[in-house]
């Protein structure tokens, strides 16, 4: 099983930031800290949830789908 690395100073999502994900823990500074994950996890792909206490995949947004403010989009000439 492999291990991700949490950075609760950095936000990310609804939770906290997933530095790094490895096989191999080192020794980290607080407050940093790892915890056991699935070989899916990705680093800076998902995010660790304090509220329950689980891994959660980021939502990944397709920039087609985001217009700007007022609806209308950008257009380059």
């Amino acid at each position: 099983m492999k291990k991700a690395l949490v950075v609760p100073v950095q936000p990310v999502g609804e939770g906290y930031r997933i530095a790094e994900v490895s096989d191999v823990v080192f020794e980290v500074a607080e407050p940093l800290f790892w915890i056991d994950c699935d070989d899916s996890v990705v680093a800076d792909q998902y995010y660790y949830d304090p509220l329950d206490t689980n891994i959660k995949e980021l939502p990944v947004f397709d920039a087609k789908e985001i217009n700007p403010i007022g609806g209308v989009p950008n257009v380059i000439a």
